[in-house]
């Protein structure tokens, strides 16, 4: 489609790798930059490098999960963008809920290259743009005082003993579940109402299919969290979403094409 065909440009793509491999050699400096106050520090290197490797080995699994992201927007964003997005600052969770409702909300519906247009793909940009750069300008301006509210020091009482006051993190823990679940309901509701209704941006067929994905991927998670909790394997966070994106995802063509 001729909307692809500018989404994925050599411009764009010079434009995202350059910014991409800007970044990427800023985390090298400070890699190296770390190892060596490491080994100033009287580490032992040994250590450093089985820890390194360790690393590296576990961001590799949370990485497909990226990965799939790119690859479900890359076919209505071109690959540029959505790999720049994912690569710098994004989330997979956030890029994909705020491409989805710029996208109806600009009125070209699903989120595909079929409605998608060139407007339309300025709107969803500056939104996914705007929206998450609130972080890193909050954490400018306030981010000394935030990390110190963290972890608060014991408040003495009068009779000498001591009580742990709470601390932003006993807050933004619950509020971060309360906001997915707020959002994953949402979505739910939008299907159900599709299916009762018949109106709406997805069709009867659709919104039945995406529930039926969100009840596999439930499931999935589920039995990722049992393994975790039954065998103490804290090392299976590092690919839950992914191993769920991955059972949804084929969950999707075979029910797809039963439906």
């Amino acid at each position: 489609m001729e909307i692809l065909s500018k989404l994925n440009s050599p411009v764009l793509y010079l434009i995202c790798g350059g910014i991409i491999v800007f970044v990427a050699a800023v985390c090298l400096i400070f890699a190296v930059r770390a190892y060596k106050a490491g080994k100033a520090l009287g580490i032992d290197v040994s250590k450093m490098r089985r820890v390194i490797t360790a690393s590296a080995t576990f961001a590799v699994l949370p990485s497909i999960g990226i990965l799939l992201g790119v690859i479900a927007l890359s076919g209505s964003l071109g690959t540029p963008w959505p790999w720049l997005r994912l690569s710098v600052i994004g989330a997979l969770h956030y890029e994909t809920q705020v491409a989805q409702a710029a996208s109806e909300a600009v009125g070209a519906g699903q989120l595909s290259a079929a409605t998608m247009t060139t407007q339309a793909f300025t709107t969803i940009a500056l939104l996914m743009s705007f929206c998450i750069i609130w972080g890193m300008v909050l954490m400018l301006i306030n981010g000394k005082r935030y990390s110190t509210r963290l972890a608060l020091p014991a408040a003495p009482k009068k009779d000498g003993s001591s009580v742990k006051k709470k601390s932003l993190k006993d807050f933004g823990d619950p509020a971060m579940t309360a906001m997915f679940i707020g959002l994953v309901s949402a979505y739910i509701a939008g299907y159900i109402g599709t299916i009762v209704s018949g109106e709406g941006f997805f069709t009867f067929k659709g919104s039945a299919l995406s529930l039926a994905v969100a009840a596999v991927s439930a499931m999935a998670m589920a039995v990722f969290i049992r393994i975790k909790e039954k065998n103490g394997a804290d090392w299976v966070d590092s690919f839950s979403v992914a191993g769920s994106m991955l059972v949804a995802m084929i969950a999707a063509i075979f029910l797809g094409k039963m439906m």
